[in-house]
């Protein structure tokens, strides 16, 4: 196979216009010298936008290749398809596990990280057995729905915790910037086709799902799982480690014990946690299992309507059915020396009360597949480091790995007080919060936070909903990203707090071969390890340490 990058057609190109143009762009005059092309990937380039272009990457069957090859050698846009094929590491003989001797790996936490770990070792035979705290995702959903609807937690079954993990409530974005040498991204969007995924994310520039979707697509998986020999338990949290300490001084882990009493022995856990297992950490930090702190965000929720940001981007091409509802990605250096992003941005959708812990509010947002809702929103967020959020008052020296949970917890707990109870999110109009007053009486964009917003004033002196380094690089920040997207900073726009869980507050560092530093056995994996953000990332993360793992399980590594 061949393969053309970067071949450019209009965006009303006709459907029969690709093959004359892949045709036409490696010089063939004999139609029947293409014996058949698929289309890799699709962008598009809106740069212009009276003349937005789409960009494909098409793979084609040639009668002969070599020629064409050789006719284009130097040019960088045409070259031989690269094997996207995913090739296993081993597999596990069919007695592997006869006996019942030899302990099966364990693999904690079933979001997107923990259920292609447990796929890939089921896949190669090795039967793994997965933990997670929450609920199916069926009665998660009616669970989350009833803090949503009847402002009633459950804090072991909500938006952070249960099958599917964080991701199922969330845009389903399936693109990253990590690298890829291996082409993993492949072989997780392959398997959500198989689930039920639609086929167009195989080949879209960004693809995405959408929370109903991805609920019927993580039942198929876990059957896959659970076929291939894996054993999956609901409601079982993990509330200590086995670890034995060797004649050599290393330490090794040989089990979990559960909430209710139970131990499971075995010589190989992953720790796909997910970023708010508070209790988990600090657990694991009791017992001495290596972390850091790390670098975070925090900020809010931001919601215009869906037709700004599409007119914005795609001017008169607003509304293609090719295009869909338009994203952004914003950033600005603010003079307090502060980065503010925008973060997670879901088009046509909502924003969702993500909490996990009583009484306190946490923001994060969703869309669905179709993308459709009235309002666009994002979180607009700022970087912080542990010197921000360190505890102990010191202004040197290292900071504990668990400081950044205790500081997120600060600004959740002042989000509720702010809300006034009921888990009702504090808001404020963008033109409010820049002229630093509090916010009466919304305008034309209607909140979609639920159980619903509490118009404050989100900079009050000593009760601020945020650190002011973070205040003031927001309100800068937001006219600046106006001369980027036209109607951003427009008055009526609502801001909602708080965002606080955009990634790990801190990292469960491994080894070169996945394994903790200090725990052999122990793989920390995805977004709660610091090892991911978002479910493509945590896909591939939970895909090469379950690889590592079966290596080291088979003899290989």
């Amino acid at each position: 196979m061949l393969r053309i990058t970067e071949l450019r057609l209009p965006l009303d190109h006709a459907e029969e216009a690709l093959r004359p143009a892949v045709l036409q762009r490696l010089g063939l005059k004999d139609d029947a010298a293409l014996l058949g092309f698929a289309v890799f990937k699709r962008s598009y380039d809106a740069r212009k936008k009276t003349a937005i272009q789409l960009i494909y990457t098409v793979d084609c069957e040639l009668s002969d290749e070599a020629a064409v090859l050789q006719q284009f050698a130097g040019d960088p846009h045409i070259k031989p398809s690269p094997d996207t094929q995913y090739k296993f590491v081993g597999h596990a003989p069919v007695d592997f596990f006869k006996g019942g001797e030899r302990p099966r790996p364990v693999v904690i936490g079933f979001g997107p990280c923990g259920i292609f770990a447990a796929l890939i070792l089921a896949q190669m035979g090795l039967r793994p057995i997965v933990l997670e705290r929450g609920k199916q995702v069926r009665e998660r959903t009616k669970d989350t729905w009833g803090l949503w609807r009847e402002q009633r937690l459950n804090p072991e079954s909500n938006v952070q915790f249960g099958e599917g993990g964080a991701g199922t409530f969330s845009d389903g974005k399936l693109w990253s910037q990590i690298s890829d040498p291996r082409h993993l991204t492949r072989k997780v969007l392959t398997e959500f086709v198989k689930a039920g995924a639609p086929e167009e994310i195989l080949f879209v520039s960004k693809p995405h799902i959408g929370t109903f979707r991805l609920v019927s697509m993580v039942i198929k998986m876990r059957a896959e799982i659970e076929a291939l020999g894996g054993e999956i338990r609901f409601e079982q949290k993990v509330s200590d480690v086995l670890i034995e300490k060797s004649a050599d001084g290393s330490q090794h882990i040989r089990g979990v014990t559960l909430e209710s009493g139970e131990q499971i022995r075995t010589d190989h856990v992953v720790l796909a946690l997910g970023h708010s297992a508070r209790d988990t950490f600090t657990m694991l930090h009791q017992r001495g299992v290596f972390m850091e702190a790390k670098p975070f965000s925090i900020g809010y929720r931001i919601e215009h309507p869906q037709s700004v940001i599409d007119a914005a981007r795609f001017g008169p091409n607003a509304g293609n059915p090719i295009l869909g509802a338009a994203d952004y990605k914003l950033v600005h250096h603010a003079k307090n020396g502060r980065s503010v992003y925008s973060f997670c941005m879901c088009p046509g959708g909502t924003v969702v009360a993500a909490t996990s812990e009583p009484e306190r509010v946490v923001t994060n947002g969703m869309s669905q597949y179709s993308r459709n809702e009235r309002n666009a929103n994002a979180g607009i967020v700022v970087g912080i480091n542990p010197q921000d959020y360190r505890q102990d008052g010191r202004h040197e020296g290292p900071v504990s790995p668990l400081d950044g949970m205790a500081f997120q917890r600060i600004w959740e707990s002042r989000a509720y007080e702010l809300g006034e109870g009921g888990y009702l999110a504090p808001g404020a109009l963008v033109g409010d919060f820049i002229k630093r007053q509090r916010s009466k009486v919304l305008g034309n964009v209607e909140p979609s936070y639920k159980p619903g917003v509490t118009l404050t004033d989100l900079q009050q002196k000593g009760r601020g909903s945020l650190p002011d380094y973070c205040l003031d690089a927001i309100r800068e920040a937001l006219p600046a990203f106006e001369r980027q997207i036209k109607g951003f900073s427009r008055p009526d726009a609502v801001l909602t707090g708080v965002e606080t869980r955009t990634s790990s507050p801190l990292r469960i560092t491994r080894g070169r071969d996945y394994q903790s530093l200090n725990i052999k056995g122990l793989y920390p994996a995805g977004e709660g390890a610091g090892y991911a953000g978002g479910i493509m990332s945590a896909g591939v993360d939970g895909i090469e340490v379950a690889e590592a793992l079966g290596a080291a399980l088979l003899g290989q590594g």
